[in-house]
């Protein structure tokens, strides 16, 4: 049976990753979406176990500890981690895994796995990048700025992707990643 192929989308926050990873599952047979794990509270609407795994931390460090992370890392002050066993048990079945994770963890996917796809989201521009964190209306006016100063450094990881697309229009950003993941080899 042929492996499924693991593809990573990363970019700074509101470039729209995952919107985009919810249309591209819906367009895609054998392709899943990869749920993290976080030590950050509840927003508003999440559900667990479909949006994020929600666990302290006294839990977050167990699970580091005995090794139960694909990657892990500290964004924005929160811990962040892609269960493993779910990712490897779709990838023995054939059916592909789609990852909705920072750079940090991107990284450490590709050591692993380095015929990970890693692919790299970005805004037409930085002012549109305000606008859509400002009317997602997740995050407050500090968290904002905090995110618009961190982008800088996280634009620094973009070498190090196998693809780079800015995400202006939805339906053709979706088209292009659905092009790049049909004919991504493992």
């Amino acid at each position: 049976m042929k492996k499924g192929k693991l593809i990573v989308l990363s970019g700074p926050s509101g470039t729209g990753k995952t919107t985009l990873c919810h249309e591209l599952i819906k367009r895609s047979l054998r392709l899943v979406f990869s749920v993290s794990a976080t030590t950050r509270n509840k927003r508003s609407g999440e559900q667990e176990g479909k949006d994020y795994f929600f666990l302290t931390l006294v839990e977050f460090k167990r699970k580091i500890k005995s090794r139960e992370f694909l990657e892990w890392a500290r964004v924005y002050n929160q811990f962040y981690g892609t269960p493993k066993k779910p990712v490897l048990d779709n990838l023995a079945r054939g059916i592909s895994v789609l990852l909705d994770i920072d750079m940090q963890g991107a990284l450490q996917v590709k050591k692993e796995f380095p015929q990970a796809l890693l692919i790299f989201i970005l805004p037409p521009s930085l002012a549109e990048l305000r606008q859509r964190l400002i009317h997602r209306n997740k995050d407050s006016r500090a968290a904002i700025t905090r995110r618009m100063k961190e982008i800088e450094q996280e634009m620094r990881y973009i070498p190090r992707y196998d693809r780079v697309i800015i995400n202006k229009d939805l339906a053709l950003t979706v088209k292009i990643l659905r092009e790049i993941v049909v004919g991504c080899k493992t």
